[in-house]
Parts: structure tokens; sequence; C-alpha cells
């Protein structure tokens, strides 16, 4: 376990020639757990005009997909129609 100099970032050692002793699996949870805990600080929330531009822009690209999904359905609709047809 190292300590990154310009922000104090816990960060695994390096395996190299000067190898430290393996960490246990309780020191390899708790490692974990402060990784976590640090990189969760680095999270910025969205401010409220970007979180409704995120929104409008996700919901606008379902929106499309659907569209492509819907007309795709219609298409193989209409193919296995005119293959599979069966004369009355």
């Amino acid at each position: 376990m190292v300590q990154d100099e310009p922000n104090g970032e816990v960060v695994a050692a390096s395996s190299g020639a000067t190898r430290e002793k393996k960490l246990n699996f309780f020191q390899r949870i708790a490692l974990f757990i402060r990784q976590v805990i640090a990189e969760l600080r680095k999270v910025v929330t969205p401010t409220r005009q970007e979180l409704v531009k995120f929104t409008l822009v996700v919901l606008g690209f379902v929106v499309v997909v659907m569209a492509i999904v819907y007309g795709l359905d219609l298409l193989f609709t209409w193919v296995t129609d005119i293959v599979f047809d069966v004369p009355s």
C-alpha cells in the first residue's frame, strides 16, 4: 500500500524488485474500501441544467432507438408475411 504524494490517494503498491509483504484477505478488503471512498470523493454532482440536458439527450436517444426497432419489426413482419404467405 502506497500513499500517492500529490493528492493523498491510497493506491496498491507496484510489484517491483522491492516487493512488500502480500496483504492478507482483510487488508485487501480494507484497501478496496479506502480506494472506493477515495473515488467517491471525486464524484461531481451535475447541476440542474446539466441534469435536464442529459435527461433529454437520453430520452431522445431512446425514442430514436424505439423508432428503429419498430421500423425493423414492421419490415420483418412484412417480409415473413410475403415469404410464408399461405393461400386461403
